[in-house]
């Protein structure tokens, strides 16, 4: 199984490049990731992850997303190697973004009134006022 779930701050806007052979639309950013302890007399360490975004995902993280915001990012660790000019062989780890959320609170969030959902990628409620997938009106609606 292959799977990465991160929570933390944007270390840059998403950058947006398109593939060269089918105009694909990928947004690639870094998130900074809090280490869960810190020791004592020490500043608390982070780790530093590249985040791609392919697609709708990237549209949705490109428009949305800036610079020292809190987000959640769920999506599979993927490893590429290339070989440049000099013929010396690079590898990149990276994680590809398979859905993305907003994790700040929303008065910390600039967003303001704007009308799209909190998350990308997660199928939403059935009754988003409630939260609740399930909403019953009055005891009297109940078929027992």
């Amino acid at each position: 199984m292959n799977k990465v779930i991160l929570m933390g701050r944007l270390t840059r806007d998403p950058e947006v490049r398109y593939t060269q052979t089918s105009n694909t639309l990928v947004a690639s950013f870094s998130l900074a990731v809090n280490r869960r302890f810190v020791r004592q007399g020490e500043e608390r360490q982070a780790d530093f992850f590249n985040i791609v975004a392919w697609g709708k995902l990237g549209e949705f993280c490109s428009k949305y997303f800036k610079k020292g915001q809190q987000v959640g990012i769920i999506g599979r660790l993927q490893t590429r190697t290339w070989d440049d000019e000099q013929g010396q062989k690079h590898y990149v780890t990276e994680v590809v973004a398979e859905e993305a959320y907003f994790a700040d609170s929303k008065r910390d969030s600039d967003a303001g009134s704007a009308n799209f959902d909190a998350t990308f990628g997660a199928m939403p409620s059935a009754n988003p006022s409630t939260g609740s997938d399930f909403e019953i009106s009055s005891g009297d609606d109940l078929p027992f």
